[in-house]
């Protein structure tokens, strides 16, 4: 059996309508080449797998890893990569929006430079385009991309793109430090490689969605913001943690709002207004860590119920432990401002690890 050149993995979920298709591109955009397709699929509900499987069926060339309790782009990839004996790693969009003719371009670059590690299909530059896109969607692209440039190395225009081709064995090497989270694996894989990881771009032109649902939400622009914070910070703090803080700061919004409203307003007193600005605060942060921090892990039914009853006995005793501990480093030290920061450290490091260890356990 010869083997496979490249393998193209394409991520989907509720994709089933796209599967066929996309595979008889890349049978026409590759023809002559040895290819193989991975489709990684999270566990889709309208039977993307079951499309997958009836296709692998006849045809060999089409493999599928169902994941189930496990979500995300970038985990996906890299489980698909990780899959490959291929010498070349595509990713691809299931939902057609990338140019499947540009992959053989991107095996071309390879042969010509053996030194490449990685070929990346650009929007930007002399030839792409970003297709249908409105100006509301353009701006934000643009900003998310000039927020990128403050933890990107290398010179890149589209350090944002879904759509490249690595060399496996130089994937190999940087996968260790990948972070594996959210949704921009080539710019988990960019920050973490370094300026060494040498890189060429093609342009290819932003096709429109013919079928399925855009995956675009909140949770996408969390996960980006939290994956730059991750690789500025995150040899030194955990990215699950500091996506805690970051929750726990718009909990604290809201506490402050509440007591705006309530003490503030003459409604109530400062006692009665901080119990319910503090429970509701916990309410919040419970979601917000549900939908985002913990993604991967999210409580559903009946143990989304019990896991916030959970979640306000364990920050309950992180409260207590805040309070704790400030009231003995402003008697000891005189300062109330070391001793909030303490306390306060002390309470977010409780519940950060109680929750992961109990609440959001794997």
């Amino acid at each position: 059996m010869m083997t496979v050149e490249i393998s193209v993995i394409a991520p989907t979920l509720n994709e089933r309508e796209n599967v066929p298709r996309l595979i008889e591109l890349l049978d026409a955009a590759l023809a002559g080449r040895r290819w193989e397709v991975i489709f990684v699929d999270d566990n889709s509900t309208d039977g993307t797998q079951d499309q997958v499987m009836a296709c692998a069926a006849d045809d060999p060339r089409v493999r599928l890893i169902e994941r189930v309790g496990r979500r995300g782009l970038s985990s996906a990839c890299i489980e698909g990569f990780l899959s490959s004996s291929a010498e070349h790693v595509a990713v691809i969009d299931a939902d057609l929006q990338h140019d499947e003719r540009v992959l053989p371009q991107m095996l071309d670059a390879f042969a010509k430079d053996p030194s490449l590690d990685i070929v990346v299909g650009s929007r930007f530059v002399e030839g792409g385009g970003l297709g249908d896109w409105g100006k509301l969607r353009i701006a934000a692209s643009n900003f998310a991309k000039s927020l990128s440039y403050l933890v990107v190395p290398q010179k890149v225009t589209d350090p944002m793109s879904g759509f490249f081709m690595v060399r496996r064995t130089s994937f190999r090497n940087v996968v260790p430090n990948l972070s594996g989270r959210g949704f921009k694996i080539l710019l988990d894989i960019l920050c973490t490689a370094g300026k060494d990881f040498k890189m060429k771009e093609l342009p290819y032109e932003f096709k429109t969605r013919q079928w399925g649902e855009s995956k675009l939400n909140s949770t996408v622009m969390v996960e980006y913001v939290a994956l730059l914070a991750d690789k500025s910070f995150g040899k030194i703090l955990p990215l699950r943690f500091i996506m805690f803080i970051m929750m726990g700061l718009v909990g604290a919004g809201v506490n402050v709002a509440i007591l705006a409203v309530l003490y503030g307003g003459g409604m109530l007193g400062f006692m009665t207004s901080h119990i319910i600005g503090a429970l509701a605060a916990m309410a919040v942060n419970f979601f917000l860590n549900n939908t985002f921090t913990y993604s991967d892990k999210k409580l559903t039914g009946l143990r989304l119920m019990s896991g916030m009853m959970l979640f306000y006995v364990l920050c309950s005793f992180g409260l207590f432990f805040n309070v704790l501990v400030a009231e003995r480093v402003v008697d000891a030290a005189g300062s109330w401002v070391l001793a909030g920061f303490l306390g306060a450290v002390v309470g977010a490091v409780w519940n950060y690890a109680t929750n992961t260890t109990l609440n959001w356990r794997a």
